[in-house]
């Protein structure tokens, strides 16, 4: 069985700038991810080369065996499923939730005409499955984040994607609301017919039990990648984020440190 995704000495160059430099990552079945370093250190880079919007310099990134640029990039893209900021903006503020899930089958913003019965049925069942059907019939502006961000999942599975990336998806949350969010992405991760998830985050505290491997990135390069058991160190984060740290670990959650020099 091929590998969810594979990412082989990838490279992407701007002019003089190098952004991502030479990074390997493979996602397995069966494996829960978190993507994490500091601002510039090329995790948005990746997650565009990732959906076929960054064309890479030298490399190769393959989805479920097939390659971009070599396969059909429209019908890759469908496999993996996003829920970012720059989604969120998009949403119209007027749409029902149950409509704005439904159209994420077509990867549209908004929808014209009438949306088949068959759509909005799967699409109230999604929102049960994110557990947010109370929702349904509410319009995107009166919702909160956190439901929000519900929303954009189950949304992002209405196209069936085997490859679900999560982009800060707490970015705007409370920290009661963030605890909720955090507890429900625990959950989906765990059930044995979610995709494979990538969580893409700066702070350890947002780190779920579910998640079991982890890609620390450093001015484009992989500091790390693998396990999180062995990836998750104080030595490695204090590498990723060029400071001194000390990682903490209790019922199976993480606190960071930082140790004055």
């Amino acid at each position: 069985m091929p590998p969810i995704l594979q990412v082989t000495d990838l490279l992407i160059r701007r002019g003089d700038t190098v952004i991502l430099d030479s990074v390997s990552w493979r996602v397995a079945a069966g494996e829960q991810w978190v993507i994490m370093g500091a601002n510039g250190s090329g995790k948005t880079s990746l997650l565009s080369a990732l959906t076929g919007y960054l064309a890479p310099t030298r490399g190769e990134i393959a989805v479920l065996g097939q390659a971009f640029g070599r396969s059909d990039w429209r019908e890759l893209r469908r496999q993996v499923g996003i829920v970012s900021s720059s989604v969120r903006q998009l949403m119209h503020d007027d749409e029902p939730a149950v409509v704005t899930v439904a159209s994420g089958k077509y990867a549209t913003i908004g929808h014209w005409g009438r949306m088949p019965r068959g759509d909005l049925t799967r699409a109230r069942e999604l929102l049960a499955e994110v557990e947010a059907g109370y929702v349904a019939e509410r319009r995107w502006e009166v919702l909160s984040q956190g439901e929000r961000q519900r929303v954009l999942i189950a949304r992002a599975l209405m196209a069936e994607p085997r490859l679900l990336i999560l982009d800060e998806p707490c970015a705007g949350l409370d920290p009661v609301a963030r605890e909720q969010f955090l507890r429900f992405v625990d959950r989906l991760a765990a059930q044995v017919t979610a995709p494979a998830l990538v969580f893409v985050t700066h702070h350890v505290e947002e780190i779920v039990p579910a998640f079991t491997h982890a890609l620390l990135l450093k001015a484009g390069k992989a500091v790390a990648a693998g396990p999180g058991a062995r990836v998750l160190t104080s030595a490695n984060l204090s590498d990723t984020f060029a400071a001194p740290l000390r990682l903490r670990r209790r019922d199976g959650r993480f606190a960071l440190n930082f140790l004055r020099g």
